[in-house]
């Protein structure tokens, strides 16, 4: 389980858009993955929202798959 310190607070939104970049890259870390539930914080089914989400945005070419 994460540390209280290691937790970082995000805020969750009623509705995910794949559109919306900036939100969504607080969910993922600088190597392009996506961060886990215990990390950011949020209910479950919130994160399978973001997740979807991140990977639709991926496959619309908003979000790198990896960072170089």
């Amino acid at each position: 389980m994460a540390y209280q310190s290691e937790r970082e607070e995000i805020e969750s939104k009623k509705f995910v858009d794949y559109k919306d970049v900036v939100y969504l890259r607080q969910f993922t870390n600088p190597h392009a993955k996506i961060l886990g539930r215990k990390r950011t914080g949020i209910a479950a089914s919130k994160q399978r929202e973001i997740s979807l989400a991140i990977k639709r945005a991926r496959y619309m070419g908003l979000i790198p798959y990896l960072t170089a």
